[in-house]
């Protein structure tokens, strides 16, 4: 059952405590790294074989697979993926930013370059199940930014095939190239290349703990995204909010898995209450009850607070993934809210709605990290390079302040490279 904690009378470090990983999974992630590193292809083939017990003869989706899979998913959902993906497009066309150019100054040129990467590499869950709508937010802002390829890594089932629905959703989005790897091995193959799987420059996307070890370890190589943790929720709800509402709420996290987090937080401990048991209700009637239920057991809270200026500030400090503002007039504390990945506004919208269909992003800063991060955006798939021009008078005008300043940091072929060139004028 969930844990019901008053703010002020349990310690701080039971209200803040985050759900930590505990496998150690940083050796196993390393070995399979340097095999595909060593071995490419072969060894894909080998964890392919190992861990998705599928034994192939060509890691990529041909065109015919990708057309098969279109007439095995009903008209009714390709019709929602493209409702979704329009959604999607419209919200972050709006994020594109633009290139620069700075000339008020006589002979002088500045200015900033937005450049797409060239090659995007997507990384779309399988196992045990499969999620069209990372396949939307991921590869949609890459075809935004620009990429000139964008490519997806998948596992495959045990006959070898990828989800029709990830294909789908795949040819719905514009994505370029699809491989049938998942694993850290599939992180591997992106990062260094393989005979088959492209090399690229950036790779975003969940994954279980040995997707994030292995993103994290060839972060350097390749940018990525962000490590991201178990999935988390945290409403702000006061009295006057639905509890059947609230706790269906939660438990849309809670059924991720066994280590996702659930957290109300609310001015009402009759509210408090009132959740808790119809958290308990509604748990007998999911599908995925035994994930849920661990996951509520061990990770979920319920924290009364004394006002929702005070729940608001809890929320900040918790930064969570998911944050929603189930009480009225929302708009009114959304320039409260500091750290939160996506804002839900309102008591008529759950998460579950950003999730699939809305258009904002749902792949989004956990553990916290809220604090410092941003949800994947077309930014995520762009770089900036900048740019300075001089005539000979220009820099004749400031050559020697240069000349200064590089002198005090001690570097004199800085300050040399400054003036050779009026000196040589004299």
């Amino acid at each position: 059952m969930i844990k019901i904690m008053k703010y002020g009378e349990v310690p701080n470090s039971e209200i803040f405590a985050r759900v930590e990983a505990k496998m150690n999974v940083e050796e196993i992630v390393s070995d399979i790294i340097a095999n595909v590193r060593q071995n490419g292809d072969k060894a894909l083939y080998e964890y392919c074989e190992k861990f998705d017990k599928a034994k192939l003869t060509s890691l990529l989706v041909s065109e015919e697979e990708i057309n098969e899979a279109l007439t095995l998913v009903e008209p009714r959902f390709l019709e929602i993926l493209e409702k979704a993906a329009a959604n999607i497009r419209k919200f972050h066309e709006k994020q594109v930013r633009n290139s620069f150019i700075i000339n008020d100054e006589s002979g002088i040129v500045m200015g900033q370059k937005v450049i797409p990467v060239d090659r995007a590499g997507l990384y779309v869950p399988g196992g045990t199940a499969a999620y069209p709508s990372t396949v939307l937010m991921d590869s949609i802002p890459a075809k935004i930014a620009g990429c000139r390829e964008v490519v997806i890594v998948t596992p495959p089932n045990r006959e070898g095939k990828v989800n029709p629905v990830i294909l789908a959703a795949a040819k719905i989005a514009g994505v370029d190239k699809i491989f049938k790897v998942g694993g850290a091995q599939a992180v591997a193959a992106l990062a260094y290349g393989t005979e088959s799987v492209p090399k690229v420059d950036k790779i975003v996307g969940p994954g279980n703990a040995f997707v994030a070890e292995a993103k994290k370890q060839v972060y350097g190589v390749v940018s990525i995204d962000m490590i991201a943790g178990p999935s988390e929720i945290l409403v702000v709800a006061d009295g006057k909010s639905n509890p059947r509402h609230v706790a269906a709420d939660l438990l849309s996290q809670a059924e991720h898995d066994k280590m996702a987090s659930a957290v109300l937080v609310t001015d009402s401990a009759d509210f408090a209450e009132k959740v808790r048991d119809e958290i308990e209700i509604q748990l007998k009637q999911l599908e995925r009850e035994e994930i849920a239920r661990v996951s509520i057991d061990d990770n979920g809270k319920i924290i009364v607070a004394d006002t929702l200026d005070v729940a608001i500030e809890i929320a900040n400090e918790i930064a969570p993934e998911h944050l929603e503002l189930c009480v009225d007039n929302p708009f009114d504390y959304l320039d409260a809210i500091r750290h939160a990945g996506s804002i839900f506004m309102g008591r008529n919208c759950p998460e579950a709605l950003g999730d699939y269909f809305a258009g904002p992003n749902h792949t989004l800063p956990t553990s916290g990290t809220a604090k410092f991060s941003s949800p994947l955006s077309v930014d995520d798939f762009v770089k900036k390079t900048q740019y300075t021009y001089y005539t000979k008078d220009a820099l004749a005008e400031v050559a020697r302040d240069v000349e200064f300043f590089a002198k005090k940091e001690g570097l004199t072929a800085h300050a040399k490279s400054a003036v050779v060139r009026i000196e040589e004028e004299c």
